[in-house]
């Protein structure tokens, strides 16, 4: 498990270092991939109900209904799937300690702050930078800035989970509250919204979780009274957004309100197409394929090669692919990882333990809808929200 969360960033290091071939593009979900088939091998399974996710998306590699997708192309798009398939076999129904989670817990930092230096390193300085109503590639190294933000976003997250809890990370609880506001800053000048909404929609489950769990179990788990983060939380992102809206003459504000070049000069209506830039047509695309295409899909990495819009462009919504790509596998697929989330609610009863869990499942499925299931984070966060954590 150690060797899996110190892997999360890895990916992306190399993407962002243009380091191929002497590191592939997509050297983590190969890595991911070996250690876990080497884990199942070794006996460690647990889960049944993995190994039919599996079955379920096998029959699509065995056709292409476009006649043009290569390997590249089913790796590209499967991988993130069968990783995910892969992790529930190996670690649902595992037990850890709350001590071990914390130390994976930390082992997914420690990659991820490596992000801040590079990106340091590589940007050229905010003054010499011209924000506009897109994702900046400016301020992510020039690789994609949904998968920087995403991965800013997670550890963002994941500093207030130890922040909250007064789990010691740093040693220095300024510090700690530093790594949060450098990461939710760093998050925002991408001007790529997925990333920062996941790692808000984490923080929202666990204080709502808290807020109505029962006083009993807040009491003999001496969890944190959140009233006094709430506070601090909201200042640091409160303050870094204004902070980063300043840098931009106002541009992050009408970023995240859904503006673009094109409907600020009225040549464009704003829509949820835009708001979602282009995903929305992309969704209803593969829709249509599926229609057209309803028991069996058009085949692994095919849709975008069959699309009538946004041809040749690959799905960013994993749902969509799934159902355009694997039919009507492909939505059983979806409906039985949706019905492995609601049995988290009844793993834990520790409040806070059960909504860090919740939370990495949630942020885990919302990835799939801007990043489909190409980025190492979201096998990863189902794989640690399927865990049984004990004293």
């Amino acid at each position: 498990m150690a060797s899996f969360s110190y892997l999360i960033s890895f990916e992306l290091l190399g993407r962002m270092g243009q380091t191929a071939p002497l590191i592939p593009y997509e050297m983590g979900k190969y890595l991911l991939f070996v250690f876990l088939c080497a884990g199942i091998v070794n006996g460690r399974s647990k889960s049944k109900v993995g190994w039919v996710l599996l079955i379920l998306l096998l029959p699509a590699f065995f056709f292409d209904a476009s006649g043009e997708v290569v390997f590249s192309d089913i790796v590209f798009n499967a991988l993130g799937a069968v990783n995910l398939c892969l992790i529930v076999i190996f670690l649902r129904g595992q037990t850890f300690t709350k001590k071990r989670l914390i130390a994976v817990l930390k082992l997914c930092i420690y990659p991820i702050l490596a992000v801040l230096p590079y990106l340091w390193i590589k940007n050229p300085s905010l003054n010499e930078i011209e924000f506009e109503l897109t994702a900046n590639f400016s301020t992510t190294a020039g690789f994609g800035s949904n998968q920087v933000s995403t991965m800013l976003g997670l550890g963002a997250f994941l500093m207030f989970i130890f922040v909250v809890n007064k789990w010691e990370f740093s040693g220095f609880k300024a510090l700690d509250y530093i790594l949060v506001f450098l990461f939710t800053f760093q998050g925002l000048i991408t001007f790529s919204r997925g990333g920062m909404v996941g790692a808000l929609v984490g923080v929202l489950i666990i204080m709502a979780s808290l807020a109505f769990a029962p006083r009993k179990a807040l009491r003999y788990y001496r969890l944190p009274n959140l009233n006094k983060y709430v506070f601090f939380g909201v200042l640091i992102v409160i303050g870094s957004f204004f902070i980063v809206d300043g840098f931009t003459d106002g541009a992050l504000t009408l970023r995240y309100q859904g503006e673009t070049a094109g409907t600020l000069s009225g040549s464009k209506e704003k829509s949820l197409n835009t708001l979602t830039t282009g995903r929305y047509d992309i969704f209803f695309g593969d829709l249509e394929l599926w229609f057209d295409h309803l028991i069996m899909g058009v085949g692994v990495g095919a849709s975008k090669y069959m699309r009538i819009f946004h041809n040749g462009v690959v799905a960013h919504v994993e749902l969509s692919r799934l159902l355009s790509e694997h039919g009507v596998f492909g939505l059983l697929f979806s409906i039985i990882l949706v019905k492995i989330g609601f049995g988290i609610k009844n793993k834990n009863v520790n409040p806070m333990i059960n909504a860090i869990l919740i939370s990495f499942f949630v942020i885990a499925l919302y990835t799939t809808f801007h990043a489909a299931m190409r980025t190492y984070i979201t096998p990863l966060l189902v794989g640690l929200s399927l865990l049984n954590v004990r004293k």
